[in-house]
């Protein structure tokens, strides 16, 4: 229900479930706050949003109240502008200023700093203040954040986000009255794979990114443009800042259904891989420097004899299609193995057939019981473990709104829902960092992970079954309204996305899904069609082609090694394209650099089906060309810009006509011109004028986007909402300004959110599945043990997230261990090549099964199995 409000003057509509604080946020009517958090909801810890509110037309008088802590169905008539409320204002920011010690000369919020913005919006001018500040010591909280406690104000949003949102437990509060403390009990690393956004939850300048400050430049002195992570498939939507040619910083960009306001931190310092020493920065040939023409000219040699295309689930759904393009679709492969391939096509096939609708982020936080089946989400997808972390507080939110308690209201919501937790079943083969929230935590090897998927669905279809536990979960996902199955890629087992799709349709409507592919495009690249790499090196055995060209992919970190190998040994010549040097660039006849995210523009196709466009933050290099126009060039096409290849795509495949609405075409214009990446003070020109020359002069030109590097242009609410480059209007220069351009607090985007969905459900008849290969072989199951934060080779090349990497590990059953007469500490051999881990023994990990890290010896493959022996 709505309700009318008159806020001096003004009548507004809103829902009487919201807070008045809310309420005027969305219309645009400015009340200063700290506290107050859209994700986090009210704590009345600040008291900076007073107004004055009236009981009725007769009420003169009025009384103040905190309008994060109004219900909006308590009010009629609001002022923010009355005097007394704006006095009380003034007096609370003085006191939160006594202790702050005014260092924004040398703090790296300035100009950005949402404690900025709200002290200048009430007016405080002078310090009164003459007595001694209260001082704090700083920590040391590992590589990613800084940590400058002196600046806080006590607001509460570190550890309200850090402990009751993300679950993290090594982050604090200590301390009472004015000399609380928030930190860690002693300094150390932030365990949390979300600790990052403390940058950005924190509205002054407490926590900071390290790497940033390390690397610094002022905010209005940096360009930001529009951009999708690369380092999963769920497709996070972020913004790149770059300074000087260089990518300096990432933040999170807004999108109501899929990140929200939170990335996680792989999403938020990955990216940095694009200033690593790890860039491909000249061509190669036989992995030695050559030049430009010379590099070029072998790679239009060796295409000319006959090549085969493998394709990549990094690289841009354009890049992929030129490359089908240039060899033919019966020549293009995928890059990744043959078993992976087939897997995410069926995917593809699960989710066209619908027997669910697939998940977005933000409806699997509403979703009141889940079924996660063999995927370690906090490790492979985090920003989906961080919704299924608020999907558990369903049930206490319901319980708190039948005892009369706002969702808004956190705190009173967390006391009057007693605790509950709504169902969440983890079936994974090892500890997992969501037990701590599961109803119920299974341990198995993803074979009987498939069986009890397998098992849970015939329960639901009405057969008795033997299986106690899968008979339980079967009755909780039955009597739940919006049941939501999530399964993947990461154990390598097609049988488990078979039993999560076969649950699915057992529920039937009300049932959602989420099947979780291994990359950014893994889905994009599927829709093209192709076979893995075994299948590209029988072709080249067969004589059937000559070379073979590589996109952007370190295929030996994406398939088993002989495959690989194979296709090395088949191939005349191989041609790799990529922005990353590896052990396929450094072996290939010729490498070629190209374009990294960061400086190309393109489209990824998430988990969902979501065609989203990432935007190139710095100008298009001549030596480091979009890897699709490496192709056009080879006579893929004769596109002038992105548009154009677009164009040619929709046209042959029907069935993709979305990717062009996934954001407007490199032609759209605003009244103001093209959409500009530099922020409002840029304009002034201050800190670009070298030797009296203005360097924005004659901006470099974008012919792929209706984004502009010059500092003119169209910005703020009015802008689309895939082209947004800042949050910033006049007067709000933080990111908490994001109010400004949602349609309601933590709802869609204004215009929408960014993306086109490209698969739509029931729009195709499911196929049978083919049966799955049995595990042949001797030895034990190969479990993949994730991580948070250098997940694969691009986050592996970012400095920053190298210094999270935890050691690698080898785990073994003790049972498992004795009988291979290995001790805890031994080396081993795996396959007959050594592990540069030792044996540590795990009693947790289920019988015949191996789990060592992901990257480490053994590539991304299907579930197989591997041989463990003592290392001489």
């Amino acid at each position: 229900m709505t309700k009318k409000i008159d806020i001096d003057g003004r009548i507004i509509e809103a829902r009487d479930d919201e807070d008045l604080l809310s309420a005027c946020l969305t219309h645009g009517i400015d009340v200063p706050y700290f506290c107050w958090h859209g994700a986090l909801g009210s704590v009345g810890a600040c008291r900076q949003c007073a107004v004055k509110v009236y009981a009725g037309p007769d009420d003169t008088e009025g009384r103040i109240v905190m309008s994060c802590m109004t219900p909006v169905a308590d009010v009629e008539r609001v002022s923010v502008s009355d005097p007394e409320a704006t006095a009380f204002r003034a007096q609370v920011i003085e006191w939160l200023m006594v202790n702050h010690p005014h260092d924004c000369p040398v703090c790296e919020e300035a100009g950005s700093c949402h404690l900025q913005d709200m002290t200048i919006a009430t007016g405080h001018l002078d310090r009164r203040y003459r007595f001694t500040k209260r001082t704090h010591r700083n920590q040391d909280l590992g590589p990613l954040l800084t940590h400058e406690m002196n600046r806080c104000i006590a607001c509460y949003r570190c550890t309200r986000f850090y402990r009751d949102y993300a679950g993290g437990r090594d982050l604090d509060a200590f301390g009472a009255h004015d000399n609380v403390y928030f930190g860690r009990a002693e300094d150390g690393v932030l365990e949390s794979p979300f600790a990052g956004n403390l940058a950005e939850v924190c509205p002054t300048g407490v926590f900071n990114d390290r790497g940033w400050s390390e690397d610094y430049a002022r905010k209005w002195d940096m360009r930001a443009t529009p951009s999708i992570c690369p380092h999963c498939a769920l497709g996070c939507n972020i913004l790149v800042d770059q300074r000087g040619g260089r990518v300096r910083r990432v933040q999170n960009r807004y999108h109501g259904a899929l990140n929200g306001y939170f990335i996680c931190d792989r999403g938020r310092y990955g990216p940095l891989h694009v200033v690593s020493d790890h860039r491909l920065s000249q061509p190669l040939m036989h992995g030695e420097p050559a030049s430009e023409h010379d590099a070029c000219a072998a790679a239009h040699a060796a295409v000319a004899e006959g090549a085969i295309g493998i394709g990549s689930p990094r690289a841009s759904l354009e890049a992929n299609y030129a490359l089908q393009r240039l060899v033919g679709p019966e020549r293009f492969f995928a890059g990744v193995s043959d078993a992976e391939a087939r897997l995410v096509r069926r995917i593809v096939e699960i989710v066209r057939a619908g027997p669910a609708k697939v998940a977005s982020l933000a409806e699997v936080e509403r979703a009141d019981a889940v079924l996660v089946l063999g995927e370690d989400l906090t490790n492979a997808s985090p920003r989906l473990a961080l919704a299924l972390r608020q999907t558990a507080r369903g049930a206490e939110r319901e319980l708190a709104a039948q005892k009369g308690v706002p969702q808004w209201l956190d705190p009173a919501v967390r006391t009057a829902g007693e605790g509950r937790r709504s169902p969440i079943v983890l079936a994974t083969p090892l500890p997992d960092a969501l037990d701590d929230i599961a109803t119920l935590s299974l341990r198995c090897d993803p074979q009987r992970i498939a069986a009890f998927g397998a098992a849970i669905a015939d329960a639901l279809g009405g057969k008795a079954i033997a299986d106690a536990e899968a008979q339980r979960v079967a009755e909780i996902l039955a009597v739940a309204q919006r049941p939501l199955i999530i399964a993947g890629c990461s154990l390598g087992a097609a049988g488990i996305v078979e039993a999560a799709a076969s649950i699915a349709s057992a529920l039937g409507a009300k049932a959602k899904i989420a099947l979780l592919t291994p990359e950014a495009n893994s889905l994009g690249l599927a829709l093209l069609g192709g076979d893995g790499i075994e299948s590209a090196a029988a072709l080249l055995e067969r004589g059937a082609a000559k070379t073979a060209i590589v996109l952007e992919a370190d295929l030996f970190d994406r398939a088993p090694r002989p495959s690989v190998e194979r296709l090395f040994a088949a191939a005349k010549a191989v041609v790799a394209l990529d922005a990353m040097a590896s052990e396929t660039t450094a072996r290939a006849s010729v490498a070629l650099p190209v374009a990294a995210f960061t400086e190309c523009t393109g489209t990824f196709v998430n988990y969902e089906g979501r065609a989203q466009r990432f935007i190139a933050a710095l100008p298009p290099s001549e030596t480091a060309p979009s890897s699709w126009r490496r192709l056009d060039a080879f006579g893929a096409g004769d596109w002038h810009g992105l548009d154009a290849l677009i164009g040619d795509l929709i046209v042959e495949r029907a069935d993709l006509v979305g990717v062009a609405d996934a954001a407007p075409d490199a032609d759209f214009m605003m009244a103001d011109g093209q959409v500009t990446r530099a922020p409002r003070p840029y304009s002034g020109r201050t800190a670009d004028d070298r030797a009296g020359q203005f360097a924005d002069a004659a901006p470099p030109i974008d012919p792929d986007s209706p984004l502009t590097f010059g500092i003119k242009g169209a910005r703020g609410t009015k802008v689309p909402p895939a082209l947004i480059t800042s949050y910033k209007t006049s007067g709000q220069h933080s990111a908490n300004n994001v109010t400004r351009f949602v349609e309601e607090i933590g709802g869609p985007l204004r215009g929408g959110d960014p993306g086109a969905i490209l698969l739509k459900a029931g729009e195709m008849s499911l196929p049978d599945a083919a049966a799955p290969a049995p595990v042949d072989g001797e030895g034990l199951l190969l479990i993949p043990l994730h991580d948070a934060f250098t997940g694969f080779d691009l986050s592996r090349a970012s400095a920053l997230l190298t210094a999270r990497r935890p050691q690698p590990r080898l785990l073994l059953h003790p049972d498992d261990a004795a009988m291979q007469r290995l001790a805890e500490g031994a080396a081993v051999l795996i396959d007959g090549q050594p592990c540069t881990a030792h044996v540590a023994l795990d009693a947790s990990l289920p019988r015949g099964c191996v789990a060592i890290s992901a990257g480490l010896i053994v590539p991304r493959g299907p579930l197989r199995r591997v041989r463990v022996e003592a290392a001489s």
